[in-house]
């Protein structure tokens, strides 16, 4: 039988949530569909035992091809060299701190084989360190309508999205190394796409606040954002996107920017201001014409990007800052405590919808 898809997962220093993500991927297929699936697991030089563990669970297993890297090249890199390795006509890269919930591989096998499309999004969960589960701000973008502008409105990350490999061949579409590497990849894909389709249905989820995570490191490499940002604007420049679509991803574009340069787990409060100013020169950089701040305070702060008014930014921050610790001060304090009895969690329905 065919491989329809091919899931890789890019390894590095994460011992104990490595298991519970390989497990998830093939829970509950059947022999049928299993034979469908290939896993890639890609050793990117892991420091600690990650590689034993891999070849451990393919020797148990039987189900799982492990590729060893020789040296350290970074989570892009890693799946593209999972790439050339892949069989299947689909791939799906997921981080190997991550896993699925149970039932989204068949919902994923079902849907490409009834729509057939280049790219298929689809639904995540956050998972806090504390087991609390979040609906991600741009999940209900999921909902529809699916224009091509809303859409490119959800998470910007490899894993919430399947892609047709030999697609991903004629475009020529792989990550660049460094961080953000999601970037310059995942909106070129749907502006790409001729077929894009959405599974309106949770099939990942997403660690945040992992001790060790990009996300949770506070580093200078976050500047590394501003390459991939002029990366994805080259590809922009040759490849002819529509004006509307180029405003609405330079509106979020700096919209995201601004959430790295406000988040102390990133950004060293001394390297903010140097941070801020970079973001004034992406922006002097690539402004499209047409394009006018988004509206409120999120319009405020682009205005400031736009006047390079790193001063008047650091006082609005910190204004919004102290407002927020005293609501939260204020709520504390009139909270009553309730004690309910443990009750089991609500299934969502399940609603899929296509873009043709």
């Amino acid at each position: 039988m065919d491989v329809l898809l091919t899931v890789v997962v890019p390894v590095y220093a994460v011992e104990g949530y490595l298991y519970q993500c390989l497990e998830s991927i093939r829970a509950g297929l059947t022999a049928t569909e299993n034979a469908q699936v290939e896993v890639i697991a890609v050793d990117d030089a892991s420091p600690d035992a990650c590689g034993a563990m891999l070849d451990g669970y393919a020797e148990r297993h039987g189900d799982l091809r492990v590729l060893h890297l020789s040296s350290n090249v970074g989570l892009g890199l890693a799946r593209n060299a999972g790439l050339v390795e892949a069989r299947g006509r689909y791939v799906w890269f997921v981080d190997s701190d991550d896993w699925l919930p149970s039932g989204s591989v068949r919902a994923v096998l079902e849907r490409l084989r009834e729509t057939e499309p280049d790219v298929l999004l689809v639904d995540h969960l956050r998972v806090h360190e504390n087991g609390r589960l979040q609906t991600d701000a741009s999940s209900p973008l999921l909902a529809g309508p699916h224009t091509l502008e809303r859409l490119l409105g959800v998470q910007h990350t490899a894993w919430n999205r399947i892609l047709r490999r030999d697609f991903l061949a004629k475009h020529d579409l792989r990550f660049p190394p460094g961080w953000y590497e999601d970037v310059p990849f995942t909106n070129p894909v749907l502006l790409a796409a001729e077929r894009v389709d959405v599974l309106n249905r949770v099939c990942y989820h997403y660690r945040v606040g992992r001790f060790g995570a990009i996300t949770a490191t506070r580093s200078d490499r976050h500047f590394e954002a501003f390459e991939q940002y002029d990366r994805l604007h080259a590809w922009l420049d040759n490849t002819g996107v529509d004006p509307a679509l180029r405003i609405r991803l330079f509106t979020l574009m700096i919209s995201h920017l601004l959430v790295v340069a406000g988040n102390d787990s990133r950004v060293h409060p001394a390297r903010r201001r140097s941070f801020f100013r970079k973001v004034a020169g992406l922006y002097r950089r690539h402004r499209p014409a047409g394009y006018l701040p988004p509206a409120g305070t999120p319009g405020l702060k682009h205005r400031l990007v736009a006047a390079n008014s790193y001063t008047m930014y650091a006082a609005m921050r910190t204004g919004y800052r102290m407002a927020g610790l005293r609501k939260n001060a204020r709520r504390s304090t009139e909270r009553t405590p309730v004690v309910s009895p443990d009750l089991p969690s609500a299934q969502g329905t399940v609603q899929t919808t296509s873009l043709r």
